[in-house]
């Protein structure tokens, strides 16, 4: 006999974004012990296994796709985690990624890059896609922009996931036909990283450069489909291993009789991963272009504004308000958004002290480094790791 926890594990591996949680529930397992896991390797919208009928187990871990899953893993009537937010109305808990997060990490980006046309491109009536297109729109409408969002014919408006990523193979010409009415040069974000590909390929087969006319951002980071497409996919990263791991901790704490939760939890992506189809400078202006250039490049070596000076020929003041006018901030801020951006790198896939972290992005002290990064997060980088990066690194 064994006291053993059965846990079934019905989550796609055909997928980077499945496969990133299971590792993440693999991680949790390594630490705290080992469950006797039920799992097999399966598609997103594959029907239940057939050994799930009549299954005798204490837990589930699923991303759930299709209604008849939903039906055998409430029949088995034990506790039971959905990592997808397909169905609303499933009655239990939900860990999912943060689109809001997504969405702003993928217009932040394409803003970084000069870009004032914003564009999305989703597959519409697909829960994660329509919900990331609402804060696609309110968020370029609050920057008083004007966003320009894919409406694809009704007869591409398909429920399931996979459905509608094989429909979007199938009609990329009416993708075609949206991409070559865009103002440009204009930032684009996909919903993922297979319609980022579909993108990138309506873009090649119209003559339309990229990065350069459009730059396109998809979400998910699946490496392998991101360095196959042409030109590689730059792609916001979830943070799969820590919904993982999140997600066999709380069932482990429900089977062990605690009260699940009632609210979804929601977990916000590691950041952007910059490849050559965003990897460019929509600015016109040679001397913001080169400033800016100058800045990431060499920001993390403690430089100041006087030093961008000293390698663009304007003044002070004429640099600012071009700056400030193109970009929307400050050199100097540019300078703290790029130093930023690399200590939450470092904090989240590292194990580098605070110390070491301080000297790679230019502080001469840690406790520099902690005051500029509480002000700018309202954590302290000791809070961030530790809400970032849960799991242990491998």
């Amino acid at each position: 006999m064994t006291n053993r926890p059965r846990v079934a594990i019905l989550v796609e591996s055909s997928r980077g974004y499945g496969r990133g949680l299971l590792q993440g529930i693999a991680d949790y397992l390594r630490v705290h012990g080992p469950w006797s896991v039920f799992f097999e390797e399966r598609d997103l919208s594959d029907p239940p296994p057939d050994w799930l009928v009549g299954w005798k187990g204490q837990g589930v871990i699923a991303r759930i796709e299709t209604r008849a899953l939903a039906k055998a893993i409430s029949d088995l009537d034990c506790p039971a985690i959905d990592l997808h937010g397909l169905l609303p109305d499933l009655g239990m808990p939900l860990i999912d990624t943060d689109d809001r997060a997504v969405t702003r990490l993928a217009i932040e980006h394409l803003l970084e890059r000069g870009f004032r046309h914003l564009a999305y491109c989703g597959f519409v009536g697909t829960n994660y896609s329509d919900r990331r297109s609402g804060y696609f729109t309110q968020r370029v409408e609050e920057m008083g922009l004007t966003p320009l969002i894919y409406q694809p014919p009704a007869r591409v408006r398909l429920a399931g996931t996979e459905r509608q990523e094989q429909q979007g193979w199938m009609h990329e010409d009416d993708v075609a036909r949206w991409v070559s009415t865009l103002p440009r040069p204009v930032g684009l974000m996909a919903c993922n990283d297979i319609r980022g590909q579909q993108v990138l390929n309506t873009c090649r087969e119209a003559g339309i450069a990229v990065p350069d006319e459009v730059a396109v951002v998809g979400v998910d980071n699946d490496e392998i489909l991101c360095d196959l497409a042409a030109p590689p996919l730059s792609s916001v990263a979830p943070n799969t291993r820590r919904i993982g791991y999140e997600a066999a901790e709380l069932l482990t704490r429900i089977m062990a009789g605690e009260p699940a939760p009632t609210e979804p939890i929601l977990i916000e992506p590691l950041g952007v991963v910059t490849r050559q189809s965003s990897d460019v400078l929509a600015v016109g202006d040679r001397d913001v272009a080169a400033a800016v250039r100058y800045i990431r490049e060499h920001a993390c070596k403690g430089i100041m504004v006087d030093d961008v000076l000293a390698v663009v020929p304007v003044s002070r003041s004429i640099l600012e308000r071009r700056f400030t006018q193109i970009l929307g901030h400050s050199p100097k801020e540019e300078i703290s958004r790029v130093r930023l951006r690399r200590i939450k790198q470092l904090l989240a896939e590292t194990d580098l002290s605070l110390a070491q972290v301080a000297t790679m992005t230019g502080f001469q002290h840690p406790e520099y480094l902690n005051v500029m990064f509480k002000s700018k997060t309202g954590q302290t980088p000791g809070e961030y790791r530790t809400a970032t990066r849960r799991q242990p690194l491998t």
